[in-house]
């Protein structure tokens, strides 16, 4: 069994390593400057009074800003540590100097996904509590296995007796993205992992895993993957084997301060579908900001399909989500991952409207030669049926392209038209060869139009393709 260790990082045990040092430095000290200030430790303080050395604390992890308002992320079980123990702190000042306790406020977790978000009080940015703080942006990239990744954590450098006035340690490694593997227990919705080919030492879980290229942060330090991982980029005869770290992918994050209505920095980086250019009406559809897929189920024996119409609110969330199609095992999994995904919302004349957008999942067949028929017929939606997203009636499952070994997720998103034509496709996700093979099928796929107060309008659909080797 796949398993995580969720655990590893949560509390610190009084045996933990010292003196632990950067394994790589970058070349811009400015922004490791601006890095280093937006990453606080979470502690909890012993003491009612300070000594000489400070207050004395325990270490549990870190969090990191991601805005000027004070809000932080952290991975969701290191503030469940603080259940029984109260309200955690977190420690801000000079990196190279004593540093100050500052309450920490839990707004919002996702227990599901190992998420949470906490707001400093008061705001260390602003006013005679101002620090030396600063915030990162978030990425919904994900970037391809091989791309450079860096970490950057910040630990008490005396974990059995820590003081408020001694420098804490940083811990900064620069490496690759290995894999992305979906982590699950027991009925808990599975979660999108990065795995990193850099070892994770207790207390470095909170802490943001950052786009070599881009410095957003992409993923949440949550702890080491212990089942042995090929590193298919890896250079040599042979691929190399290894325990990666292991981050939640930061569109978790992004879904949950969606939800609670907080902003946050987005890095610059084309992580969404171009906007559309307004159709008759100046309308334009929702456009998809952050998603993340879903896995093959194991115990699946043929191939399936899920599609759903949902409706975008105006702040981009999902209202309302209706499944046209689907059965186990491939329907649970699809809706926990989609009810994550996030949206620009529609637009009229550059006003926000609610718009309903189509989604279809499908997992084709892995046998060869094939055991089923490749093609799903559908009814159309019956003639009372007001309001719905264009939808497909017709789909083709691709071929498994030939003298490969992967099991990508090829993500489209696509305009149809009010007679149900296709007039645009954009790739989401490539992994070519699937892309290609996604495409073609694709292109024998037939739909029936959206509608909307009964009269069929344009709208969009995003099409996720997950295949299984054969």
């Amino acid at each position: 069994m796949i398993s995580i260790r969720f655990r590893l990082v949560v509390v610190i045990s009084l045996a933990m390593s010292c003196g632990l040092v950067a394994n790589a430095a970058s070349e811009n000290p400015a922004d490791d400057a601006a890095l280093l200030a937006s990453i606080c430790p979470l502690v909890y303080p012993l003491d009612q009074f300070p000594t000489e050395r400070g207050y004395r604390y325990l270490f549990f992890g870190n969090a990191f800003f991601i805005n000027e308002e004070g809000y932080l992320v952290t991975a969701a079980h290191i503030v469940n540590s603080f259940r029984d123990g109260g309200r955690p702190y977190i420690l801000v000042g000079a990196q190279d100097g004593p540093r100050h306790l500052q309450e920490a406020e839990l707004v919002a977790e996702d227990l599901e996904h190992d998420v949470a978000i906490l707001r400093a009080t008061p705001n260390p940015f602003i006013g005679q509590h101002q620090h030396n703080v600063a915030f990162v942006s978030l990425s919904a990239e994900r970037p391809s296995p091989g791309e450079p990744v860096m970490t950057i954590s910040v630990l008490p450098s005396d974990a059995p007796d820590s003081h408020t006035s001694e420098a804490p340690t940083e811990i900064r490694s620069q490496g690759q993205v290995v894999d992305y593997q979906f982590h699950a227990e027991g009925e808990v919705a599975g979660s999108e992992l990065l795995l990193f080919d850099q070892k994770v030492v207790p207390g470095q879980s909170g802490s943001p895993v950052l786009s070599a290229d881009s410095r957003g942060v992409v993923g949440i330090v949550v702890g080491q993957w212990l089942r042995p991982t090929v590193v298919h980029f890896a250079t040599g005869s042979k691929p190399l084997v290894i325990s990666p770290g292991a981050a939640l992918r930061t569109h978790y994050a992004i879904a949950l301060l969606r939800r609670q209505g907080i902003s946050w920095h987005a890095a610059e980086v084309p992580v969404a579908a171009e906007r559309p250019t307004p159709q008759e009406g100046g309308y334009s559809p929702p456009v998809p900001i952050s998603m993340v897929t879903t896995p093959y189920p194991p115990q699946a024996l043929f191939g399936g399909e899920v599609v759903l119409d949902a409706l975008i609110d105006t702040d981009g969330r999902i209202a309302e989500l209706n499944v046209v199609h689907g059965t186990a095992p491939f329907l649970e999994p699809v809706l926990d991952a989609v009810r994550t995904w996030t949206f620009s919302p529609a637009q009229i004349d550059d006003q926000v409207v609610e718009g309903r957008m189509g989604i279809v999942v499908q997992f084709p067949q892995s046998f060869l030669p094939k055991l089923t028929v490749r093609e799903h017929k559908y009814d159309p939606p019956s003639e009372d049926s007001i309001d719905h997203a264009a939808l497909p009636i017709s789909t083709l499952e691709p071929d498994y392209p030939l003298k490969t070994v992967a099991e990508p997720s090829v993500v489209l998103y696509n305009l149809i038209n009010q007679q149900g034509e296709v007039t645009s496709t954009q790739v989401l996700r490539d992994a070519e060869p699937f892309t290609s093979a996604t495409l073609a099928a694709i292109q024998k796929w037939q739909f029936v139009p959206g509608k909307e107060a009964g009269a069929n309008t344009d709208s969009a659909m995003v099409v996720v393709v997950t295949f299984r080797h054969p």
